[in-house]
């Protein structure tokens, strides 16, 4: 058997979310540059490269700086997946979210997105338990941090973010309810945005959005993105913060109208923030790559709905969720 062969082989026997490597992947989707800015992020000779395949949902990637991997979910499946370069994709969490069977009206009992605080545990979006939750990735012991609002619980946590104050910022919208916002199990009318302090105290900041999705704190603090995953407002909304890390107001920072009219796959979801300001935000056509003004810059498409992305701890690889796979591009620190 040839060496070629052999490597075949090998890679047939793999599970499927961890067959494909970057070495072994072929490139695919596009790069499409909107202002010469873009190219002091993304390289002219920079393509999108598929890491693995073969999941339901791929969602809520997080570089784990400590032990240099990233870590990503399949909501759908109920499994935490870790990547590393010297072995793939491999499940990491298996229940990631819900602990015990799925009743009928949980339709994603896994966690969803993820952010790493400043002691290095995993904090979660648990969709299928509805809770925020801290994973600690060395025992894997897991605590619930928040899961009522008002004695009420919470929809399904989709999306959070932990800003430099130790604030968890987090979005509770009904996607992981099986039958939505006609869901039986829904307990609060609204679908929040909400704080969670260092202190534990819980506080609404916004329940006026349909479908408040993907959130991230600029590196100051002081200001705070929201993804509406919304079909009649496809936006992303920028919250100036105060000194405690709550809003003084609210501004639409870019508006993805455009690219859903031209049919491209996808809506505002994930969002990431560059040390320098640069926003990472997934939506139709895939992840647009926003100056700190609201500027468009670039859009990388994989051809898919791209849910969510995640810088690694150099800046230089912005990993994608993007559909039944986890694909990266290679960037310049931005």
């Amino acid at each position: 058997m040839t060496s070629r062969r052999m490597f075949l082989a090998g890679l047939a026997s793999l599970p499927v979310g961890a067959r494909l490597g970057a070495a072994v992947a072929a490139p695919i989707g596009s790069i499409r540059r909107l202002d010469p800015e873009l190219d002091r992020i993304v390289a002219p000779s920079a393509a999108v490269t598929v890491l693995a395949r073969g999941y339901k949902w791929a969602e809520g990637p997080v570089w784990a700086p400590r032990d240099n991997c990233l870590l990503f979910n399949d909501p759908p499946s109920n499994i935490l997946y870790r990547w590393r370069p010297k072995d793939g994709a491999r499940p990491f969490l298996s229940p990631s979210g819900l602990q015990g069977p799925v009743p009928p009206g949980i339709r994603e009992p896994g966690l969803n997105g993820l952010a790493i605080d400043s002691s290095g545990a995993l904090i979660a979006a648990d969709s299928g338990t509805r809770a925020i939750v801290r994973i600690d990735l060395r025992t894997r012991a897991r605590t619930i941090l928040a899961d009522r609002f008002q004695g009420k619980r919470f929809n399904s946590p989709n999306d959070l973010c932990v800003a430099p104050s130790g604030m968890i910022y987090f979005t509770d919208p009904p996607y992981g309810l099986t039958d939505g916002d006609r869901s039986a199990l829904r307990e609060l009318e609204h679908c929040g945005l909400y704080a969670l302090g260092p202190d534990g105290a819980l506080s609404l900041l916004d329940g006026s959005h349909r479908r408040p999705n993907g959130v991230a704190a600029s590196p100051d603090g002081r200001t705070l993105y929201l993804a509406l995953s919304d079909e009649q407002r496809p936006e992303v909304l920028a919250y100036s913060l105060d000194e405690r890390g709550f809003p003084t107001g609210r501004r639409l920072f870019h508006d993805m109208r455009a690219e859903q009219e031209k049919g491209l796959p996808g809506l505002p979801d994930g969002i990431k923030v560059s040390r320098n300001g640069h926003v990472f935000a997934t939506g139709p056509g895939g992840v647009h790559i926003l100056a700190p003004d609201g500027r468009a810059l670039g859009l990388i498409g994989t051809g898919k709905s791209v849910a969510n992305c995640a810088l690694d701890a150099a800046g230089r690889r912005l990993f994608l969720t993007s559909s039944d796979m986890l694909a990266v591009v290679p960037v310049r620190p931005a």
